[in-house]
């Protein structure tokens, strides 16, 4: 579902597109147009038309970093950014969020099984209004690594977090049963590391070695009250439904997790509120929070994380 909507959305994006080239191309006459084929006048309101959709996503990229700023936690002074870092911070995330719309998530990964596979196999769990095309930066990682892999679909978009469980349990049940292991490892994004910890409370950890999370809301957000549907509010800022996930988890489970996350993150916010208690926190700076997905050091972080619990 989340594909057929990215679909018309870029549809809808391209039309835009057009018709404010051709309104253009009728309403402005510059002198210098007469000297430009016809060719080249078009692909110039062409031009003026991709760029008008790149500012109205900038704008949104940049109206997230304001609202995660206004309601963001203190950042550690190791983490302070320069201009440099600000600006690389905002290009990366930015960039991240177009290729993570405009092309990963038009290629769902499904299910791929490795030849002499190592390790244990990890589950992917993507996160709010995403599919399983957000991991291909990190499919292909795991492929070098030549570890089994699962990318899901959780289905529907909007629907609360605990009828995710079920499909989770689901893949976990295939998974191990087309590489013939007892256990896997879970890997979620945002919304996904809350779905892997709805999992172990209804089904328990007896097939699941470890659960890395990248960016979870552990104690909300601020910025889902901006989200439709009820796994948004659901990941709003203390919960009643965070709280009872919370009180419903032993200690024991809290053990089984790694949280990596960014003191810089645009839709966590506060940021530290991916800081788990009692779980192995891992922080990391100057990234944004569609980026952990590809950025080169959270992969590789999530990549150490998964062979040692391999190995463990």
């Amino acid at each position: 579902m989340i594909k057929r909507l990215l679909i018309l959305l870029l549809v809808l994006q391209a039309v835009f597109m057009g018709l404010l080239a051709t309104g253009l191309y009728s309403w402005w006459r510059p002198a210098w147009r007469a000297e430009l084929s016809t060719s080249a006048t078009a692909a110039f309101y062409l031009a003026c038309g991709v760029l008008a959709v790149l500012l109205v996503r900038l704008a949104i990229s940049a109206n997230n970093f304001y609202l995660s700023w206004r309601a963001g936690s203190v950042t550690p002074p190791d983490h302070t950014l320069n201009l440099f870092s600000a600006a690389s911070l905002f290009w990366h995330e930015f960039s991240s969020s177009m290729l993570t719309s405009s092309y990963y998530m038009l290629r769902p990964i499904g299910l791929q099984l490795q030849l002499d596979a190592r390790g244990l196999p990890v589950l992917l769990i993507h996160g709010y209004a995403c599919n399983s095309g957000y991991w291909l930066p990190m499919s292909k990682l795991l492929a070098q690594a030549r570890i089994s892999h699962y990318g899901i679909d959780l289905e529907p978009p909007g629907a609360s977090i605990d009828d995710y469980a079920p499909q989770v349990q689901a893949a976990v049940a295939r998974l191990c049963a087309e590489t013939g292991s007892a256990q896997v490892i879970i890997l979620g994004h945002s919304m996904g590391g809350l779905v892997a910890r709805a999992y172990l409370r209804r089904y328990g950890d007896a097939q699941i070695a470890r659960v890395i999370t990248l960016g979870t809301p552990h104690h909300g957000t601020a910025l889902a009250h901006f989200g439709p549907g009820s796994n948004a509010e659901q990941m709003r800022r203390d919960s009643a439904w965070l709280d009872a996930l919370a009180a419903s988890e032993a200690n024991t489970q809290r053990m089984l997790i790694s949280s990596i996350y960014s003191v810089h993150d645009n839709i966590i916010a506060p940021q530290d509120s991916s800081d788990l208690p009692g779980a192995r926190n891992l922080v990391f700076g100057a990234i944004g929070h569609v980026a952990l997905g590809r950025h080169p050091d959270i992969m590789q972080c999530a990549l150490t994380e998964i062979q040692s619990a391999a190995h463990a």
